[in-house]
């Protein structure tokens, strides 16, 4: 018989925290940089509560000050260094629906279960899916899928990332722009130097946080570092990103991982620090109640329920990023 939909979301709550909650493992199983960043929240981490557009708060310049001498007259003027970034939520979904025919169909409260947990878990996966794709994106504020990595590292300088065009922040010299873009589209094999290369692209310091620490590259051009670093013996694994399933390995403080969503010959260098998500409080993996399809407009004879997530990717500071493509 049809399941009622008490039950339908009985079935659902106990679904999400069996197992020590491994079901919410799903949204993150999949993706380095959603499990290091979203799950376990390294970098940044908002949770706004609304607005057309998130505030991100960012430091592009120094206040005044220098060397004086007896008696000299100090500045005391106040130069503006704090501006902020803004970044628009997107807003993604998976659905999942149990048509009358396969409740009927299913024998048994046990087969009625397991196409309840298929559907939820296939909803799980799909949204899943959506924000992985779009985690290296070449998306502009307005468009309505994240601004992703390609964004962010291949921007021209008169378009706004993050509500910020690169001509739209000049340092005091006059010359530099602490919102350009980092990246490179030179042809040529990946190797040690050119991912010490790109790192250095990306140099905001020399100490801690400084070079960006996360590598994220196709599984082919991971690889062929793996062979290298293989051969000469000079990688070790972070244990914790092992453990959770994600094939890496680390060199010089950076940790490699490969990537299927990520499109051919690109690697991408990112500084944690200043690397993460911004998610609305009421839009991480956020689940509606089942409904009846009888009375929607098609009137299909089945029940429905949706998991939304809304928010965007966001970096502090973008130069502390960089990307590489047309590497082979």
């Amino acid at each position: 018989m049809a399941l009622t939909f008490t039950e339908l979301q009985a079935i659902t709550n106990d679904y999400f925290i069996m197992d020590g909650k491994k079901a919410i493992d799903i949204y993150f199983s999949d993706s380095f940089l959603m499990w290091q960043f979203m799950d376990k929240k390294k970098g940044i981490f908002e949770r706004p509560s609304g607005g057309e557009r998130w505030r991100i708060p960012l430091e592009y310049d120094g206040q005044e000050g220098g060397f004086h001498s007896r008696g000299e007259a100090l500045s005391s003027d106040s130069k503006e260094i704090i501006n902020a970034a803004f970044a628009n939520p997107k807003h993604a979904y998976g659905n999942a629906t149990i048509y009358r025919p396969d409740e009927l169909a299913a024998a048994g409260e046990y087969a009625e279960v397991q196409l309840v947990q298929s559907q939820l878990g296939s909803a799980q996966k799909t949204v899943r899916k959506k924000i992985a794709q779009n985690n290296y994106g070449q998306n502009t504020d307005a468009d309505k899928n994240i601004t992703g990595l390609r964004s962010c590292c291949f921007g021209t300088s008169s378009v706004a990332y993050l509500g910020i065009a690169e001509d739209d922040l000049v340092s005091s010299d006059g010359v530099t722009k602490p919102w350009a873009a980092k990246g490179t589209a030179t042809a040529e094999a990946i190797s040690l130097p050119v991912i010490r290369t790109l790192r250095s692209l990306a140099k905001i310091g020399d100490g801690a946080g400084g070079r960006p620490d996360v590598g994220v590259t196709t599984e082919t051009l991971f690889n062929v570092v793996s062979g290298i670093l293989q051969v000469q013996q000079r990688f070790t694994e972070d244990k914790d990103v092992t453990k959770a399933g994600f094939t890496n390995l680390v060199f010089e403080g950076m940790t490699i991982t490969p990537d299927d969503y990520i499109a051919a010959g690109y690697f991408f260098a990112v500084n944690s620090k200043h690397y993460g998500w911004a998610i609305h409080k009421d839009g991480f993996f956020q689940r509606t109640p089942w409904g009846d399809l009888t009375n929607a407009p098609n009137g299909i004879a089945g029940k429905t329920m949706k998991i939304f997530w809304d928010g965007n990717q966001v970096v502090s500071n973008r130069k502390a990023h960089a990307g590489h493509s047309n590497l082979t």
